[in-house]
């Protein structure tokens, strides 16, 4: 993609992911998620009501009053986007791809995460993990993960979903915030992410096509396999045809539902022609109660 091209599209998607997480997601994620516990603040004088197990005895003996200590929650988190780029994710039969989708909730989600200091990384991978972006903060560092998201090639159009939780389980030590987007189009990750979820706070966002799930009826179709690169022409006229593309898309989901339910983690499935921000904002108002 040109530059100029490349610099307005990421544009476009500052500008309206920015006024989501300014307007929507930025309260709703900070409650949803969690800081690592309660960091010292300051000293105040006693005052009735307080509990007086926070009572600072070395301040109290020193001024010969009571006082208390403050404290306030450690906020400061790490955000882990684990992006899907197998050839799957360039499908879209609506007004958008997957993967345009699913640069559109990353970008929303960093910028929410930005705004409460937290940090951001990504992991992009394929059957293999293709890139690694350290977490960061600021701008600047979103607007790249920005840039990536859109024009970044992957050097495979397969999927191992389990190789990406592995390599995040391996270098990231401490507790992180943690998403995985696909269309889970794979089936051989579910003890990859009993390991991972032990220790992260992990949801999987599933993002697919309506044609995904209910192939029409529209005679001869070539077909291409986006992870394979093979084109195949398929009778959808065929109700055996339709129903076995149909029944494989279902155990697809199914894996995807039971593997996240058994591992403790939470789960997001978006259809790619309804709404990501009624999704999103759905599912932080459910995890703040």
């Amino acid at each position: 993609m040109e530059t100029q091209k490349l610099l307005q599209k990421v544009r476009r998607i500052e500008i309206k992911t920015r006024r989501l997480s300014n307007h929507i997601f930025s309260g709703e994620y900070h409650s949803s998620f969690k800081g690592r516990g309660m960091a010292f603040s300051e000293v105040r004088r006693y005052e009735f009501g307080d509990d007086i197990r926070a009572i600072d005895w070395n301040v109290t003996a020193k001024l010969n009053e009571p006082y208390i200590k403050v404290f306030e929650e450690e906020r400061e988190l790490t955000l882990m986007l684990l992006v899907d780029l197998s050839g799957s994710e360039n499908f879209g039969s609506r007004q958008q791809l997957k993967r345009e989708m699913i640069t559109e909730i990353c970008a929303t989600l960093a910028f929410s995460a930005i705004q409460n200091n937290d940090k951001v990384g990504v992991i992009f991978f394929s059957d293999t993990v293709e890139k690694f972006i350290p977490p960061g903060k600021g701008k600047s560092h979103i607007l790249r993960i920005i840039r990536e998201l859109i024009e970044f090639k992957p050097s495979s159009n397969k999927t191992n979903i389990a190789e990406a939780l592995r390599f995040f389980s391996a270098f990231q030590k401490r507790r992180a915030i943690a998403f995985v987007l696909s269309d889970f189009m794979d089936s051989r990750y579910r003890d990859a992410l009993k390991i991972a979820s032990r220790k992260h706070d992990l949801t999987g966002i599933r993002i697919y096509d309506p044609r995904e799930e209910d192939l029409p009826n529209i005679g001869l179709l070539p077909m291409r396999d986006p992870e394979s690169g093979k084109t195949h022409w398929i009778n959808t006229s065929s109700s055996k045809l339709r129903k076995q593309m149909k029944m494989r898309f279902l155990e697809f989901e199914r894996y995807y539902r039971e593997s996240f339910l058994r591992s403790g983690a939470g789960d997001i499935s978006i259809r790619i022609d309804h709404s990501y921000p009624a999704a999103l904002l759905g599912y932080f108002k459910k995890r703040s109660r």
